[in-house]
């Protein structure tokens, strides 16, 4: 009598057969676009981190760039001011061999106040002291002709002096055209990001990533053209004249000599750098009595009025137009026969400028000319080989502006997706997109693949002396104490930079103070 019941319920069961099919294939379709998704996901975020990786890179190797050039530039600035060092030198040794001949010239001229002393006493009592009188005039010639033979051996180094001045000026010009090359170069180098090397970095590191935004770039070179006084930059302070630069170097190239050249003196002894063949001269020539030297001075300096040779360094008003040096003092003699002691002054100078240069004294030591340029004697971008010039640091008082110290940009863009089902299927096609039809609610689209991808880097080129103190320290172009490291953007600047790059859509996000 159940039967009928029992046939229905059996009925019912057999018409919902199949409903789990339908949701198990939706919940298929579900997981199948998360695990793509999940793919697609993975890979562009590998993507990313790959070229955030790759703009951080460049950002620090075009910053090491350009530490090295400023290294560089220090070291041959040395080299630079070691040049005018030995300018100073050599003419303190000019000075010196010519001031040989000018002691036995006032040799001669104690003894011809002698002679003439005695003369005068020979016309009052005609007695030995005419004898005397000849005899002094006698060694008055004696000293003159030893002079001349002094004044000889010192004009026969003329030549060789000449020489080295000029060779001196040349390895300066040629180290500043190697500074210009190397400024050339790097300031290329961080406005392309493929040259002196960096092309093999994005090869290695993201080879599908786009090049070095032109623009970020050329924020770049003005960055690196701002940390070199002279150089055509915007956005920072102006650049110093070329008599301000002039004197710099002429300062510092003047506290880099030797004692020797600096400071030449002496008192009631023979100067210790004047051979003791040629003082036994002093002593031999009379035949008897004795010399002493009252006073002896000498120096060699890098100036501009040759009256400030003995002067003290100063901040202004020494523009190194000249190199100078001289050697001065006086003797005495006495104790010879009866007469009464006789003293005399001596001096010797020789200088070099662009006029051919100059000699004091009376003897013949020096003949022709020596010239020399003058330090930074021309604008720095018009030091072609010629000019004497060097790269001094541009210093900035403005801390948001690192205080010059030059700051290095990276932008790069990369498609995310590889675009090539056969390479990625993951991506599913081409288009990285599934669409699906809804009926008369219309067509909807899944696009499955990120797109683009931006990367913003940032380095800063600094100045550390390490050591107690380093920090203290001001950035200069005369230690080779330049270092570069990743740096953190400060506010406002990231969406600077994205302006100029023409990613405006990414401005209001760099605006937000979420670090970068």
């Amino acid at each position: 009598m159940h039967l009928p019941v029992r046939l229905l319920s059996r009925m019912r069961r057999r018409t919902q057969r199949g409903q789990a099919i339908v949701l198990g294939s939706l919940s298929f379709l579900v997981l199948a676009l998360m695990v793509t998704l999940s793919f697609n996901l993975s890979h562009a975020l590998r993507q990313k981190m790959s070229l955030q990786q790759h703009s951080d890179a460049m950002a620090y190797s075009m910053a090491v760039l350009e530490a090295r050039a400023l290294n560089y530039y220090a070291v041959s600035n040395r080299a630079i001011a070691g040049s005018y060092v030995a300018m100073n030198s050599l003419h303190a040794y000019m000075a010196a061999a010519s001031v040989t001949g000018e002691m036995l010239r006032a040799g001669e001229d104690n003894f011809k106040k002698i002679a003439i002393a005695e003369g005068i006493k020979c016309a009052a009592c005609r007695c030995k002291c005419c004898k005397h009188a000849i005899d002094a005039k006698k060694v008055a010639n004696k000293f003159g002709k030893k002079a001349r033979e002094y004044d000889r051996d010192a004009r026969a180094l003329e030549a060789d002096f000449r020489t080295a001045m000029e060779g001196l000026d040349l390895m300066v010009d040629n180290l500043h055209k190697s500074q210009a090359e190397v400024h050339a170069k790097t300031a290329q180098a961080v406005k392309d990001g493929s040259s002196h090397g960096l092309a093999q970095l994005k090869d290695d590191t993201a080879p599908r990533s786009s090049e070095l935004n032109s623009a970020v770039g050329g924020l770049n070179r003005n960055e690196f053209n701002c940390a070199v006084d002279g150089m055509e930059c915007t956005g920072s302070v102006e650049s110093g004249s070329e008599e301000a630069r002039a004197r710099v170097m002429t300062e510092i190239g003047n506290a880099s000599r030797s004692a020797w050249p600096a400071n030449r003196k002496g008192s009631g002894l023979p100067p210790e750098h004047l051979h003791p063949d040629f003082l036994k001269e002093l002593e031999k020539i009379p035949g008897e009595g004795q010399y002493q030297i009252l006073t002896h001075k000498g120096s060699a300096k890098t100036v501009t009025d040759e009256d400030d040779i003995y002067s003290a360094g100063k901040s202004g008003g020494n523009e190194g137009t000249t190199v100078a040096a001289s050697e001065e003092g006086s003797v005495m003699h006495s104790l010879w026969k009866d007469a009464l002691p006789a003293t005399s002054d001596y001096e010797s100078a020789i200088s070099s400028d662009s006029g051919g240069g100059d000699h004091d004294g009376d003897g013949d030591q020096h003949r022709g000319s020596h010239s020399f340029e003058g330090i930074n004697a021309r604008a720095l971008t018009a030091c072609a080989g010629e000019g004497n010039c060097f790269m001094k640091y541009r210093a900035n008082p403005d801390p948001e502006r690192d205080w010059g110290q030059p700051r290095v940009y990276s932008y790069y863009t990369m498609q995310l997706s590889v675009g090539n089902a056969q390479q990625a299927p993951w991506e599913l096609n081409n288009s990285r997109s599934v669409e699906f039809q809804q009926g008369a609610q219309g067509t909807g689209k899944l696009t499955v693949a990120a797109g683009e991808g931006m990367s913003l880097s940032k380095a800063l080129v600094y100045y550390h002396r390490f050591g107690a103190g380093g920090w203290k320290e001001p950035p200069n172009l005369f230690a080779p104490f330049w270092r570069a490291k990743l740096h953190p953007f400060k506010p406002g600047e990231a969406a600077r930079v994205l302006q100029e790059a023409g990613s405006s859509d990414a401005v209001p996000i760099a605006e937000t103070e979420v670090p970068l």
